[in-house]
Protein backbone atom coordinates (compact mmCIF):
# COMPACT_ATOMS: atom_id res chain seq x y z
CA UNK A 1 0.00 0.00 0.00
CA UNK A 2 1.16 3.66 -0.76
CA UNK A 3 1.57 6.12 1.94
CA UNK A 4 -1.26 8.33 2.54
CA UNK A 5 -0.68 12.31 2.52
CA UNK A 6 -3.00 14.65 4.78
CA UNK A 7 -2.67 17.95 3.70
CA UNK A 8 -4.55 20.75 5.53
CA UNK A 9 -5.10 23.57 3.66
CA UNK A 10 -4.93 24.81 -0.02
CA UNK A 11 -3.31 28.71 0.34
CA UNK A 12 0.62 29.42 -1.33
CA UNK A 13 1.47 26.52 1.60
CA UNK A 14 -0.69 24.14 0.64
CA UNK A 15 -0.27 24.22 -2.97
CA UNK A 16 3.39 23.90 -3.08
CA UNK A 17 3.04 21.32 -1.11
CA UNK A 18 1.21 19.48 -3.70
CA UNK A 19 3.18 20.97 -6.57
CA UNK A 20 5.82 19.21 -4.92
CA UNK A 21 4.56 15.86 -5.19
CA UNK A 22 3.10 16.39 -8.73
CA UNK A 23 6.77 17.64 -9.67
CA UNK A 24 8.16 14.01 -8.15
CA UNK A 25 5.01 12.27 -10.33
CA UNK A 26 6.00 14.18 -13.29
CA UNK A 27 9.79 12.87 -12.74
CA UNK A 28 8.53 9.01 -12.94
CA UNK A 29 8.73 8.96 -9.55
CA UNK A 30 6.00 6.23 -7.24
CA UNK A 31 4.80 9.11 -4.58
CA UNK A 32 2.14 8.74 -1.90
CA UNK A 33 -1.62 9.08 -1.95
CA UNK A 34 -2.05 12.95 -1.72
CA UNK A 35 -5.27 14.19 -0.05
CA UNK A 36 -5.37 18.15 0.62
CA UNK A 37 -8.46 19.25 2.81
CA UNK A 38 -9.63 23.00 2.10
CA UNK A 39 -12.23 25.04 3.96
CA UNK A 40 -12.64 27.22 1.26
CA UNK A 41 -14.64 26.47 -2.08
CA UNK A 42 -11.31 27.46 -4.20
CA UNK A 43 -7.58 27.57 -3.65
CA UNK A 44 -5.45 30.67 -2.88
CA UNK A 45 -5.74 30.41 1.00
CA UNK A 46 -5.48 34.39 1.48
CA UNK A 47 -5.28 35.52 -1.63
CA UNK A 48 -8.49 34.17 -1.93
CA UNK A 49 -10.87 37.23 -1.48
CA UNK A 50 -14.11 36.52 0.24
CA UNK A 51 -16.81 40.08 1.24
CA UNK A 52 -17.70 37.72 4.63
CA UNK A 53 -16.54 38.69 8.02
CA UNK A 54 -16.94 36.47 11.16
CA UNK A 55 -18.09 33.71 9.58
CA UNK A 56 -19.30 32.04 6.72
CA UNK A 57 -22.35 30.60 5.53
CA UNK A 58 -21.70 27.10 7.22
CA UNK A 59 -20.74 28.95 10.65
CA UNK A 60 -17.29 28.46 10.55
CA UNK A 61 -14.83 31.09 11.15
CA UNK A 62 -13.78 33.36 8.05
CA UNK A 63 -10.27 32.13 6.98
CA UNK A 64 -9.83 35.36 5.18
CA UNK A 65 -8.04 38.53 6.52
CA UNK A 66 -8.03 40.35 2.44
CA UNK A 67 -9.49 43.25 1.87
CA UNK A 68 -10.12 45.07 -1.48
CA UNK A 69 -7.23 47.35 -3.33
CA UNK A 70 -4.93 45.03 -1.62
CA UNK A 71 -0.88 45.58 -3.53
CA UNK A 72 1.95 43.08 -3.01
CA UNK A 73 3.57 45.41 -0.15
CA UNK A 74 7.05 43.98 -1.22
CA UNK A 75 8.61 43.04 -4.63
CA UNK A 76 6.98 40.45 -6.80
CA UNK A 77 10.84 40.17 -7.18
CA UNK A 78 11.43 38.45 -3.63
CA UNK A 79 8.30 35.81 -4.17
CA UNK A 80 8.38 34.50 -7.57
CA UNK A 81 8.24 30.80 -8.30
CA UNK A 82 11.72 29.28 -9.51
CA UNK A 83 9.86 26.67 -11.74
CA UNK A 84 6.85 29.33 -13.08
CA UNK A 85 8.25 32.70 -13.98
CA UNK A 86 5.61 36.05 -14.04
CA UNK A 87 6.68 36.15 -17.83
CA UNK A 88 5.69 32.80 -18.19
CA UNK A 89 2.13 33.42 -16.49
CA UNK A 90 1.35 36.27 -18.14
CA UNK A 91 3.53 36.43 -21.69
CA UNK A 92 5.48 39.51 -20.88
CA UNK A 93 7.18 41.02 -17.57
CA UNK A 94 4.52 42.98 -15.05
CA UNK A 95 5.89 45.52 -13.16
CA UNK A 96 6.94 44.96 -9.31
CA UNK A 97 3.73 45.12 -6.79
CA UNK A 98 0.91 43.87 -8.14
CA UNK A 99 -2.82 43.81 -6.91
CA UNK A 100 -4.09 40.99 -5.12
CA UNK A 101 -6.41 39.35 -8.44
CA UNK A 102 -3.05 39.12 -10.37
CA UNK A 103 -1.21 37.50 -7.83
CA UNK A 104 -4.06 35.20 -6.92
CA UNK A 105 -3.77 35.01 -10.90
CA UNK A 106 -0.03 33.91 -10.77
CA UNK A 107 -0.42 31.25 -7.88
CA UNK A 108 -3.47 29.95 -9.96
CA UNK A 109 -2.08 29.35 -13.42
CA UNK A 110 0.86 27.04 -11.77
CA UNK A 111 -1.41 24.40 -9.96
CA UNK A 112 -3.68 24.56 -12.98
CA UNK A 113 -0.45 23.57 -15.35
CA UNK A 114 0.08 21.43 -12.66
CA UNK A 115 -3.18 19.40 -12.73
CA UNK A 116 -3.39 19.02 -8.99
CA UNK A 117 -6.97 20.13 -8.30
CA UNK A 118 -8.47 16.60 -7.90
CA UNK A 119 -6.63 16.11 -4.85
CA UNK A 120 -8.48 19.03 -2.90
CA UNK A 121 -11.45 18.36 -1.04
CA UNK A 122 -12.97 21.71 -0.94
CA UNK A 123 -15.54 22.54 1.69
CA UNK A 124 -13.69 20.42 3.68
CA UNK A 125 -12.91 21.51 7.41
CA UNK A 126 -10.35 19.47 9.29
CA UNK A 127 -12.18 19.03 13.13
CA UNK A 128 -9.58 16.51 14.93
CA UNK A 129 -5.94 15.31 14.46
CA UNK A 130 -4.30 13.04 16.35
CA UNK A 131 -1.96 10.22 16.24
CA UNK A 132 -2.06 6.49 17.51
CA UNK A 133 -0.27 3.45 16.78
CA UNK A 134 2.19 4.70 14.11
CA UNK A 135 -0.52 6.40 12.37
CA UNK A 136 -2.82 10.07 12.34
CA UNK A 137 -6.45 10.19 12.24
CA UNK A 138 -7.79 13.21 10.85
CA UNK A 139 -11.36 13.92 11.68
CA UNK A 140 -13.04 16.57 8.83
CA UNK A 141 -16.08 18.02 7.99
CA UNK A 142 -17.76 17.93 4.37
CA UNK A 143 -19.48 21.09 4.82
CA UNK A 144 -22.10 21.29 1.96
CA UNK A 145 -23.22 17.68 3.19
CA UNK A 146 -23.20 18.14 6.94
CA UNK A 147 -21.44 15.41 7.51
CA UNK A 148 -18.00 14.46 9.66
CA UNK A 149 -16.11 11.45 8.68
CA UNK A 150 -12.17 9.70 9.65
CA UNK A 151 -10.04 8.77 7.66
CA UNK A 152 -5.82 7.65 8.54
CA UNK A 153 -2.55 8.77 7.38
CA UNK A 154 1.12 8.22 7.35
CA UNK A 155 2.13 11.77 7.53
CA UNK A 156 -0.11 14.78 8.23
CA UNK A 157 1.12 18.46 6.34
CA UNK A 158 -0.24 21.32 8.55
CA UNK A 159 -0.64 24.15 6.11
CA UNK A 160 -3.32 26.38 7.22
CA UNK A 161 -1.41 29.60 7.43
CA UNK A 162 -1.02 32.42 10.67
CA UNK A 163 -2.92 35.02 9.55
CA UNK A 164 -6.17 34.30 10.08
CA UNK A 165 -6.91 34.24 14.07
CA UNK A 166 -6.33 37.05 14.99
CA UNK A 167 -5.00 38.85 18.70
CA UNK A 168 -7.58 41.44 19.33
CA UNK A 169 -6.72 43.39 22.42
CA UNK A 170 -9.05 45.46 24.44
CA UNK A 171 -8.56 48.68 25.75
CA UNK A 172 -10.77 50.15 28.51
CA UNK A 173 -13.77 52.66 27.32
CA UNK A 174 -14.08 50.31 24.07
CA UNK A 175 -17.45 49.12 24.97
CA UNK A 176 -19.05 52.54 24.84
CA UNK A 177 -17.17 53.96 22.06
CA UNK A 178 -19.32 55.77 19.90
CA UNK A 179 -17.87 54.63 16.99
CA UNK A 180 -16.72 51.47 15.04
CA UNK A 181 -14.39 48.91 16.59
CA UNK A 182 -12.80 46.21 14.01
CA UNK A 183 -9.75 43.95 13.73
CA UNK A 184 -7.63 43.96 10.44
CA UNK A 185 -8.80 40.72 10.11
CA UNK A 186 -12.37 41.96 9.20
CA UNK A 187 -11.52 45.43 7.31
CA UNK A 188 -12.30 44.55 4.08
CA UNK A 189 -12.85 47.92 2.42
CA UNK A 190 -11.14 51.65 2.62
CA UNK A 191 -14.09 53.19 1.08
CA UNK A 192 -15.83 52.62 4.25
CA UNK A 193 -13.46 55.05 5.98
CA UNK A 194 -13.77 57.81 3.97
CA UNK A 195 -14.03 61.23 5.17
CA UNK A 196 -13.28 59.80 8.53
CA UNK A 197 -10.80 60.10 11.33
CA UNK A 198 -9.51 56.71 11.66
CA UNK A 199 -7.07 55.61 14.74
CA UNK A 200 -4.80 52.30 13.95
CA UNK A 201 -3.20 50.67 16.89
CA UNK A 202 -0.12 48.58 15.94
CA UNK A 203 2.92 49.19 13.65
CA UNK A 204 2.75 46.03 11.49
CA UNK A 205 2.59 45.69 7.99
CA UNK A 206 -1.40 45.78 8.28
CA UNK A 207 -1.21 48.79 10.33
CA UNK A 208 1.15 50.16 7.79
CA UNK A 209 -0.94 49.16 4.17
CA UNK A 210 -4.46 49.55 6.10
CA UNK A 211 -3.63 53.43 7.04
CA UNK A 212 -2.33 53.67 3.53
CA UNK A 213 -5.70 52.41 1.75
CA UNK A 214 -7.71 54.51 4.02
CA UNK A 215 -5.71 57.56 3.15
CA UNK A 216 -5.65 56.84 -0.73
CA UNK A 217 -9.16 56.25 -0.81
CA UNK A 218 -10.34 59.56 1.22
CA UNK A 219 -10.06 59.05 5.11
CA UNK A 220 -10.28 62.51 7.06
CA UNK A 221 -6.95 61.96 9.37
CA UNK A 222 -5.29 58.73 10.40
CA UNK A 223 -3.68 58.33 13.65
CA UNK A 224 -1.24 55.07 14.43
CA UNK A 225 -0.72 54.17 18.21
CA UNK A 226 2.42 52.43 19.05
CA UNK A 227 3.33 50.32 21.87
CA UNK A 228 7.32 50.81 21.49
CA UNK A 229 8.37 52.27 18.37
CA UNK A 230 7.00 54.82 15.55
CA UNK A 231 6.98 53.29 12.10
CA UNK A 232 8.64 56.89 11.36
CA UNK A 233 8.36 57.63 7.54
CA UNK A 234 7.16 60.57 5.62
CA UNK A 235 3.45 60.38 6.18
CA UNK A 236 1.30 62.15 4.49
CA UNK A 237 -0.01 66.35 6.61
CA UNK A 238 -3.18 64.46 8.06
CA UNK A 239 -1.11 61.36 9.47
CA UNK A 240 0.43 61.62 13.24
CA UNK A 241 2.08 58.53 15.02
CA UNK A 242 1.11 58.86 18.75
CA UNK A 243 2.16 56.59 21.92
CA UNK A 244 0.09 53.88 22.85
CA UNK A 245 -3.42 54.11 23.77
CA UNK A 246 -4.51 54.23 27.10
CA UNK A 247 -8.19 54.24 26.78
CA UNK A 248 -10.91 55.48 25.03
CA UNK A 249 -13.88 58.12 26.11
CA UNK A 250 -17.14 58.73 24.25
CA UNK A 251 -15.18 59.27 20.77
CA UNK A 252 -12.29 60.39 22.31
CA UNK A 253 -8.97 58.68 22.33
CA UNK A 254 -6.43 59.30 24.93
CA UNK A 255 -2.84 58.18 24.40
CA UNK A 256 0.28 57.15 26.67
CA UNK A 257 1.80 60.70 26.08
CA UNK A 258 -1.34 62.78 27.86
CA UNK A 259 -2.61 63.72 24.35
CA UNK A 260 -5.85 62.66 22.72
CA UNK A 261 -8.30 63.36 19.62
CA UNK A 262 -11.33 62.53 18.70
CA UNK A 263 -12.11 59.23 16.03
CA UNK A 264 -14.68 57.46 14.01
CA UNK A 265 -13.38 54.04 14.31
CA UNK A 266 -10.45 52.37 15.53
CA UNK A 267 -8.53 49.45 13.78
CA UNK A 268 -6.66 46.66 15.47
CA UNK A 269 -3.45 45.90 13.46
CA UNK A 270 -2.57 43.80 16.50
CA UNK A 271 -1.54 40.29 14.57
CA UNK A 272 -2.79 36.98 14.58
CA UNK A 273 -2.08 34.09 16.75
CA UNK A 274 -0.73 30.33 15.68
CA UNK A 275 -4.05 28.85 16.14
CA UNK A 276 -4.36 25.08 15.84
CA UNK A 277 -7.67 23.87 17.72
CA UNK A 278 -7.85 20.70 15.61
CA UNK A 279 -4.58 19.40 16.93
CA UNK A 280 -4.56 17.67 19.22
CA UNK A 281 -2.19 18.63 22.35
CA UNK A 282 0.87 16.70 21.77
CA UNK A 283 0.94 17.57 18.41
CA UNK A 284 -0.25 21.31 18.04
CA UNK A 285 2.82 23.69 17.36
CA UNK A 286 2.95 26.69 20.19
CA UNK A 287 5.24 29.74 18.97
CA UNK A 288 5.83 33.42 18.72
CA UNK A 289 5.52 34.74 15.42
CA UNK A 290 9.57 34.91 14.65
CA UNK A 291 11.71 33.31 12.04
CA UNK A 292 12.96 29.91 13.92
CA UNK A 293 9.63 28.71 14.71
CA UNK A 294 9.81 26.81 18.19
CA UNK A 295 9.50 23.00 17.80
CA UNK A 296 10.20 23.04 13.92
CA UNK A 297 13.12 20.55 12.41
CA UNK A 298 14.30 22.22 9.85
CA UNK A 299 11.65 24.87 10.53
CA UNK A 300 9.28 22.32 9.12
CA UNK A 301 9.47 18.61 11.17
CA UNK A 302 7.73 18.51 14.42
CA UNK A 303 10.27 17.68 16.91
CA UNK A 304 7.84 15.74 18.91
CA UNK A 305 6.84 13.33 16.25
CA UNK A 306 8.55 14.01 12.72
CA UNK A 307 5.76 12.53 10.92
CA UNK A 308 3.92 15.74 11.06
CA UNK A 309 5.05 18.67 9.54
CA UNK A 310 4.31 22.12 9.50
CA UNK A 311 4.48 24.46 6.67
CA UNK A 312 5.19 28.39 6.68
CA UNK A 313 4.49 28.78 10.41
CA UNK A 314 7.73 31.77 10.19
CA UNK A 315 7.65 35.48 9.97
CA UNK A 316 7.89 36.33 6.58
CA UNK A 317 10.16 38.37 4.48
CA UNK A 318 10.22 35.55 1.64
CA UNK A 319 7.00 33.86 0.80
CA UNK A 320 6.03 31.64 -1.83
CA UNK A 321 9.43 30.40 -3.19
CA UNK A 322 9.99 29.65 0.62
CA UNK A 323 7.04 27.78 1.17
CA UNK A 324 8.13 25.72 -2.05
CA UNK A 325 11.89 25.33 -0.47
CA UNK A 326 10.05 23.33 2.67
CA UNK A 327 7.33 21.81 0.84
CA UNK A 328 9.98 20.09 -1.72
CA UNK A 329 12.24 19.15 1.61
CA UNK A 330 9.62 17.84 3.00
CA UNK A 331 8.36 15.46 0.17
CA UNK A 332 11.54 14.35 -0.02
CA UNK A 333 11.40 13.49 4.14
CA UNK A 334 8.43 11.65 3.44
CA UNK A 335 9.55 9.66 0.30
CA UNK A 336 13.36 8.39 2.26
CA UNK A 337 15.32 10.68 0.41
CA UNK A 338 16.15 12.58 3.54
CA UNK A 339 16.92 11.03 6.85
CA UNK A 340 15.40 11.93 9.96
CA UNK A 341 18.49 12.63 12.62
CA UNK A 342 17.35 11.91 16.57
CA UNK A 343 15.48 14.09 18.71
CA UNK A 344 18.30 15.37 20.11
CA UNK A 345 19.69 16.42 16.69
CA UNK A 346 16.41 17.70 15.89
CA UNK A 347 16.13 19.71 19.33
CA UNK A 348 19.71 20.45 18.91
CA UNK A 349 18.69 22.45 15.30
CA UNK A 350 15.73 24.64 16.51
CA UNK A 351 18.31 25.54 19.24
CA UNK A 352 20.60 27.33 16.56
CA UNK A 353 18.45 28.72 14.84
CA UNK A 354 16.91 30.65 17.74
CA UNK A 355 20.11 31.72 18.57
CA UNK A 356 21.18 32.19 14.83
CA UNK A 357 18.12 34.65 14.80
CA UNK A 358 18.96 36.17 18.11
CA UNK A 359 22.57 37.30 17.28
CA UNK A 360 20.25 39.37 14.38
CA UNK A 361 20.93 42.99 14.84
CA UNK A 362 17.93 44.62 12.34
CA UNK A 363 15.78 43.46 9.68
CA UNK A 364 18.53 43.37 6.99
CA UNK A 365 20.36 40.43 9.34
CA UNK A 366 16.69 38.83 9.35
CA UNK A 367 16.15 39.12 5.62
CA UNK A 368 19.65 37.50 4.88
CA UNK A 369 19.18 34.99 7.50
CA UNK A 370 15.76 33.73 5.85
CA UNK A 371 17.98 33.80 2.52
CA UNK A 372 20.28 31.82 4.01
CA UNK A 373 17.68 29.26 5.19
CA UNK A 374 15.90 28.98 2.02
CA UNK A 375 19.25 27.94 0.26
CA UNK A 376 20.04 25.30 2.92
CA UNK A 377 16.96 23.50 1.80
CA UNK A 378 17.43 23.54 -1.99
CA UNK A 379 21.04 22.37 -1.78
CA UNK A 380 19.49 18.77 0.14
CA UNK A 381 16.58 18.73 -3.06
CA UNK A 382 15.82 19.38 -6.35
CA UNK A 383 14.49 22.25 -6.19
CA UNK A 384 15.65 24.48 -9.22
CA UNK A 385 17.97 27.08 -7.44
CA UNK A 386 17.89 30.70 -8.11
CA UNK A 387 19.71 33.96 -6.98
CA UNK A 388 18.38 34.09 -3.43
CA UNK A 389 21.06 36.64 -3.00
CA UNK A 390 19.60 39.22 -5.52
CA UNK A 391 16.21 38.58 -4.00
CA UNK A 392 17.59 39.64 -0.80
CA UNK A 393 19.36 42.86 -2.77
CA UNK A 394 15.25 43.49 -3.85
CA UNK A 395 14.21 43.25 -0.24
CA UNK A 396 17.30 45.82 0.79
CA UNK A 397 16.59 48.28 -2.35
CA UNK A 398 12.42 47.66 -1.17
CA UNK A 399 13.51 48.88 2.56
CA UNK A 400 15.35 51.49 1.01
CA UNK A 401 12.68 53.22 -1.40
CA UNK A 402 10.03 52.80 1.28
CA UNK A 403 12.35 55.33 3.69
CA UNK A 404 12.60 57.47 0.50
CA UNK A 405 8.54 57.46 0.21
CA UNK A 406 6.35 55.43 1.70
CA UNK A 407 3.54 56.48 -0.32
CA UNK A 408 5.70 56.00 -3.82
CA UNK A 409 7.84 53.24 -2.94
CA UNK A 410 5.88 50.66 -5.49
CA UNK A 411 6.48 52.77 -8.14
CA UNK A 412 9.82 51.22 -8.62
CA UNK A 413 10.80 48.00 -10.37
CA UNK A 414 13.34 45.44 -9.79
CA UNK A 415 14.87 42.62 -12.35
CA UNK A 416 13.80 39.30 -11.88
CA UNK A 417 15.75 36.44 -10.19
CA UNK A 418 14.23 34.12 -12.58
CA UNK A 419 14.53 35.40 -16.04
CA UNK A 420 16.79 38.56 -15.02
CA UNK A 421 14.41 40.98 -16.90
CA UNK A 422 14.05 44.48 -15.58
CA UNK A 423 10.02 45.21 -14.23
CA UNK A 424 8.57 47.71 -16.24
CA UNK A 425 7.32 50.76 -14.69
CA UNK A 426 3.28 50.59 -14.11
CA UNK A 427 1.22 52.70 -16.37
CA UNK A 428 -0.15 54.16 -13.23
CA UNK A 429 1.38 55.52 -9.60
CA UNK A 430 0.05 53.50 -6.97
CA UNK A 431 -1.42 56.88 -5.05
CA UNK A 432 -3.58 57.40 -8.34
CA UNK A 433 -4.46 53.81 -9.32
CA UNK A 434 -7.68 53.58 -8.00
CA UNK A 435 -8.91 50.24 -9.93
CA UNK A 436 -6.94 46.95 -8.57
CA UNK A 437 -8.52 44.99 -11.45
CA UNK A 438 -6.18 42.40 -13.35
CA UNK A 439 -7.64 43.68 -16.68
CA UNK A 440 -6.77 47.15 -15.63
CA UNK A 441 -3.41 46.18 -14.15
CA UNK A 442 -2.35 44.41 -17.28
CA UNK A 443 -3.07 47.41 -20.08
CA UNK A 444 0.78 48.32 -19.75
Amino acid sequence: MPKRIAIIGAGPSGLAQLRAFQSAKQNGEDIPEVVCFEKQANWGGLWNYTWRTGVDQYGEPVHGSMYRYLWSNGPKEGLEFADYSFEEHFGKQIASYPPRAVLFDYIQGRVEKAGVRDWIRFETAVRRVEFEDGMFSVTVKDLPADNEYTETFDHVICASGHFSTPNVPEFPGFDSFKGRVLHAHDFRDALEFKEQDILIVGTSYSAEDIGSQCWKYGAKSITVSHRTAAMGYDWPDNWAEVPLLTHVDGKTAHFKDGTSRDVDAVILCTGYQHHFPFMAEDLRLKTANRLATADLYKGVAWAHNPALFYLGMQDQWFTFNMFDAQAWWVRDAIMGKIAMPSKDEMEADVADRVAREDAGEDDYDAIWYQGDYIKELIAETNYPSFDVEGACKAFKAWKGHKKQGIMTFRDNGYASVMTGTMAPKHHTPWVDALDDSLEVYLQN
